[in-house]
């Protein structure tokens, strides 16, 4: 491993520490080096906040400021050049002579791309890119999906018995993994932007989907209701997480502002309508998409699952099975053709997660 990558390995470290808090921004560390000595480190915190790069040089020491026109810069992904929430990121490592500026890798977000390695080049910083070039794409594998392919990044998520079944037949709810393997489902959760369920999943299971067992944010709550017929008791229309319920009847919901604290409306409840006459996964796709919406997870049950591997839209499955565990009389778990990525045991769980061929 080579100096760059040993920086670019402590951007990658520093801009996890965002994840789950910085959607649809992408995660970015920085770190600022002098004569083989970091002297300043920085991330992007929160979406709407000071990225990773002002970060960084606001975390350097009196007494290191005057060594920062002698320095390089590390940086996870190509510095903004626009305006958005804040000031263009190339600017302020212009207005600092920094000389050197190390990228992993180059922003797909249309009005960054390339845009700010060039800007930095005229300005006479040497510029390196495509340090760790996987590695920092895999850190915002969700963004880049989002902006490459105009979709959210999906992960499908389930946990069966060892022979395979969801449930059992008369759907009544028990658990199958175990407590363990529930509080890695909870820090998953927290990851992504938003969690779907379908109707019989919420009425049946009455879930609350939050991550009450780990830290960080709560995904936005999804739920498919075509006919609106989900009783207000239920659990995810207790309205302490923001929820959007796509039916065929009613839509109130335009757009997300994700630094309000309420990002749809002050009772936390939303309505999309979508149409019973064209493919309901592609219009819950097209709808997350329009409302930037980075990440999905879909955690239930076996049709709405099914029907994402069919359309194949999905880039992870995470596959919990109880080992200890055969249901005789029970519901079938999704059937799918994937290549197999992780896996670990938890105790009598076992966690796998697959990837789609194609993706290989």
């Amino acid at each position: 491993m080579n100096v760059h990558e040993t920086y670019m390995h402590r951007c990658i470290q520093l801009a996890k520490l965002g994840a789950g808090h910085v959607a649809p921004n992408p995660m970015v560390g920085a770190v600022l080096v002098h004569d083989s000595r970091i002297i300043g480190e920085g991330y992007h915190q929160k979406y709407g906040q000071p990225h990773a790069e002002v970060n960084c040089i606001n975390s350097v020491k009196v007494e290191d400021v005057s060594l920062i026109p002698a320095s390089t810069l590390y940086v996870s992904l190509e510095p903004c050049v626009h305006h958005g929430k804040t000031p263009p990121c190339t600017d302020l490592i212009i207005s600092k002579k920094i000389p050197n500026v190390v990228i992993g890798c180059s922003d797909p977000f249309p009005e960054v791309s390339g845009k700010g390695i060039e800007k930095l080049k005229k300005a006479g910083v040497k510029v390196e890119v495509n340090v760790l070039e996987k590695e920092c794409i895999d850190l915002n594998k969700r963004f880049f999906t989002f902006h490459l392919q105009h979709r959210p990044y999906i992960v499908l998520k389930w946990a069966q018995s060892e022979n395979g079944k969801m449930a059992r037949i008369n759907k009544e709810r028990f658990a199958i993994s175990n407590e363990f393997s529930r509080r890695l489902v909870h820090r998953w959760r927290s990851e992504e932007s938003s969690i779907l369920v379908g109707t019989n999943t919420a009425l049946h299971d009455d879930p609350e989907l939050n991550n009450r067992y780990w830290t960080g944010p709560n995904p936005i709550r999804l739920v498919v209701d075509m006919d609106l017929k989900l009783p207000p008791s239920i659990k995810l229309f207790n309205k302490k997480i923001p929820t959007i319920v796509f039916n065929s009847k009613r839509h109130t919901l335009e757009k997300i502002s994700f630094h309000s604290p309420h990002p749809i409306g002050n009772d936390g409840l939303a309505y999309y309508q979508v149409t019973t006459d064209v493919d309901l996964v592609q219009q819950i796709i097209h709808a997350l998409y329009q409302l930037k919406i980075l990440s999905v997870l879909v955690e239930g049950g076996p049709r709405l699952l099914q029907s994402f591997i069919d359309e194949n839209y999905w880039d992870e499955v995470r596959l919990i099975t109880n080992a200890e565990m055969s249901i005789e009389e029970g519901i079938a778990s999704p059937v799918f053709n994937g290549i197999k990525e992780e896996e670990q045991e938890l105790f009598s769980d076992r966690i796998e997660i697959f990837k789609p061929i194609a993706s290989q």
